[in-house]
């Protein structure tokens, strides 16, 4: 979240939606106008990616890090683009929204995500999701609410 925000205040994200879950993220979001959506998010990936790894391994109460730590390797070695590790998939799922019903559709599958895993009974419950913004309620990220009819709005999950 700290690394959204930032990305947000420093480097012109714009988001609309967003859902944390345990192995992944989704987001609805658009670069500021003369910024790039894919520098945002390389920026985003790999600073998120060598926070995290660095919490898990010098956590010593981590007992997962036995075997996370050496896939994390060897996932960065079978890849070129890494120096050492890989933490978050190579490919995004992009999707342009163009349209109200596609846009309630994302905004829906996207906030109940949570709901689905069985972790809250309802959306808003969810502290890791924007599904509180848009219910009225002050989310752990401020986020631009989206105003139908949208044209080049993108979902990602990563």
């Amino acid at each position: 979240m700290e690394s959204l925000n930032f990305c947000k205040k420093e480097k012109g994200l714009i988001i609309f939606a967003w859902c944390l879950m345990s192995n992944h993220i989704h987001l609805i979001i658009q670069a500021q106008h003369g910024k790039f959506l894919s520098d945002i998010l390389r920026d985003f990936k790999k600073f998120t990616s060598k926070t995290i790894l660095k919490a898990i391994s010098g956590n010593k109460f981590e007992s997962r890090k036995e075997w996370m730590m050496p896939i994390f390797r060897a996932n960065g070695e079978a890849n070129c683009n890494n120096e050492k590790f890989q933490f978050w998939r190579q490919d995004n799922h992009p999707v342009v929204i163009f349209t109200p019903w596609f846009i309630g559709q994302k905004l829906f599958y996207l906030h109940n995500n949570p709901v689905k895993a069985g972790i809250v009974d309802e959306p808003e419950e969810y502290i890791y999701s924007s599904a509180r913004n848009y219910n009225g309620k002050t989310g752990l990220i401020d986020v631009a609410i989206l105003e139908l009819p949208i044209s080049t709005i993108g979902f990602i999950k990563f």
